[in-house]
């Protein structure tokens, strides 16, 4: 029989490609961890050569794409990739942002979270802080699905959207907030998280916490492990 196998991928950061993949990485490892018996792998659309190495020896793993919704690159660029690799007519799995378990995950870091400082969830907020784009709905869409997920799983004060790339913009969903968290509702660290969040938070006088993106936290390789299991 076959040993099964899977690729996690996700799009990562061209202008600096090796963190993001060196994350994927270790993503990986986490994820076989809990998977013995399996090939586990990640890796990159923007690291240069990244996608074919981590096809290289793999017995039509199953694909798993570390993205926050459905969109252009899960749906075109990641099969295309694939194809061009040779590995055409992989099975590809919804993305990390529709997993069914993500809601739960998100609400217990939100708990977590605001006990940490000493918060009643009544009286605080949450900003769900996404990607969002000028030209497709499924950032934005998904962003909204979640924050009305967490709605019924969280008795918090308010909990709204904010966006890199549309309205509302991540300064003016973040502003008037009071006691309120910030969730990045991201994958992977890169330039929106560690820049552009900071920053539009600074600007719009918001004084909660920034959280870690979703993508790194800590039981999210159980959560893909869940996943990989289902596919198979």
């Amino acid at each position: 029989m076959n040993q099964p196998s899977a690729l996690l991928v996700a799009h990562g950061y061209p202008s600096q490609p090796a963190p993001p993949e060196a994350v994927m990485q270790r993503l990986g490892a986490a994820v076989g961890a809990h998977l013995p018996g399996w090939q586990l792998r990640g890796a990159t659309l923007a690291a240069p050569g990244a996608l074919e190495r981590a096809l290289q020896g793999l017995d039509a793993p199953l694909i798993y794409p570390f993205f926050m919704a459905e969109g252009w690159f899960t749906k075109t660029v990641l099969p295309q990739r694939l194809a061009q690799a040779g590995g055409a007519g992989l099975r590809q799995l919804p993305a990390f942002g529709s997993d069914p378990g993500l809601g739960a995950l998100i609400a217990g870091q939100v708990q977590a979270a605001c006990a940490a400082q000493g918060w009643r969830l009544q009286e605080s907020a949450l900003l769900l802080a996404a990607h969002g784009s000028q030209r497709a709905r499924a950032s934005a869409l998904g962003a909204q699905a979640m924050a009305a997920q967490l709605a019924q799983l969280l008795a918090l004060r308010d909990i709204r959207c904010g966006f890199v790339e549309e309205a509302p913009f991540l300064a003016d969903a973040a502003r008037g907030m009071g006691q309120a968290l910030c969730l990045p509702f991201f994958a992977l660290a890169a330039s929106h998280v560690l820049e552009d969040i900071p920053t539009a938070m600074a600007e719009a006088g918001f004084a909660g916490p920034i959280l870690p993106p979703i993508g790194a936290a800590p039981a999210v390789p159980a959560l893909i492990a869940a996943a990989l299991l289902r596919g198979a």
